[in-house]
């Protein structure tokens, strides 16, 4: 008896007393022992014997959303088309439906929750015996985050998960044309809470972005990208881009507009603003600029007479101007009146262009 990779050969009984019949069935055997005894590859592998089965890296998921008060919720159940609709969680958490004959408590379920929890109750007062219910979260106060300052839209938007300041900003429209160069991020509850749980505030030079405000360099971002000013925001967090105040050049100068300044520690005076202007025209009256004031607290204007022609000679002070100042230069093509030209420049500064730096 011989034994090939679990095939048995009994060339006793097979070959008898004939020699060459056992000799083909030795051969025969060993044939077909050299076949079942190859080591099977498996489809993952090359014939390299490299193994090519796809790996998928593990990716973390969100935690699931859980349903809080005063949450509009999109409720869709298949085949009723009166009963599917946006409805509000109360105040108390409790979620009232068409058909069902009492309230729900949504708040502290998951979107999956609910659903499943719909289905029972629809069912359990023979509504429907087998509702198929879909729940997504369209608006949340909570899992939100607020925009405002000098942007150009500013309001709340929902967030379900963290995001990026960039991000945050670039969904808001982008900076206002009188935007500073400071945000003030105010850390809500749910971002405080992920740090901690993270372990991030216990790392070296943490600190910074742990803290509930941070003050965020964003003409640094905006040049650099650097990460660490492009902080993570949660829901629950409050942005505000704050404004710099801007500067008007209006009458017979070549650039009229308006000109922000960086930051509000920047001084900006009528020479600096008659630069960015671009010089005055040559029919301009330098002798007789203006610089118009409003008075916040009294609510009234203010004119401040400005001789450039012995400021540009170096006889006269550069004046300082504030946010929001009006220096207006007087053309004397025409035989226009000064008079209203001053009242023309207070009106005309709100269709101004404001020209970025």
């Amino acid at each position: 008896m011989m034994v090939f990779a679990g095939v048995a050969c009994d060339l006793t009984k097979l070959c008898g007393k004939s020699l060459p019949v056992c000799l083909l069935l030795s051969a025969f055997c060993a044939s077909l022992a050299a076949q079942t005894a190859t080591p099977t590859r498996s489809l993952s592998q090359n014939s390299s014997g490299i193994d090519l089965s796809p790996k998928f890296a593990s990716v973390p998921e969100l935690p699931d959303y859980i349903i809080s008060p005063d949450d509009i919720l999109g409720i869709s159940v298949y085949d009723a088309p009166d009963v599917s609709g946006e409805y509000r969680v109360g105040p108390t958490g409790q979620l009232e439906l068409p058909l069902l004959s009492e309230a729900v408590v949504a708040a502290g379920l998951t979107t999956v929750q609910l659903s499943k929890l719909l289905v029972k109750k629809y069912r359990e007062e023979e509504i429907f015996s087998n509702a198929r219910v879909t729940v997504a979260v369209k608006q949340s106060r909570v899992h939100s985050i607020t925009v405002g300052g000098a942007v150009k839209n500013p309001q709340i938007y929902p967030l379900f998960g963290k995001t990026t300041l960039w991000d945050v900003l670039s969904q808001a429209g982008g900076l206002a044309d009188d935007a500073g160069n400071t945000a003030v991020v105010i850390r809500g509850g749910v971002a405080i809470a992920a740090l901690k749980e993270s372990g991030a505030c216990t790392l070296p030079n943490s600190a910074a972005a742990c803290a509930e405000t941070l003050t965020i360099d964003l003409r640094h971002l905006t040049e650099t990208g650097d990460p660490g000013s492009n902080v993570e925001l949660y829901p629950g967090d409050r942005v505000t881009v704050q404004r710099a105040g801007v500067v008007y050049v209006v009458g017979a100068v070549n650039r009229p507009g308006g000109f922000p300044l960086r930051s509000s520690e920047e001084e900006m005076t009528v020479l600096k603003a008659l630069a960015l202007a671009e010089d005055t025209k040559s029919t301009a009256q330098k002798s007789k600029a203006v610089i118009i004031r409003k008075n916040t607290q009294e609510n009234e204007r203010q004119e401040i007479a400005v001789d450039l022609k012995k400021v540009l000679a170096g006889r006269a002070p550069d004046p300082r101007m504030q946010p929001s100042d009006i220096l207006f230069v007087p053309d004397s093509s025409g035989m226009k009146a000064l008079r209203r030209g001053v009242d023309a420049a207070v009106y005309v500064t709100t269709g101004l262009i404001i020209w970025r730096r």
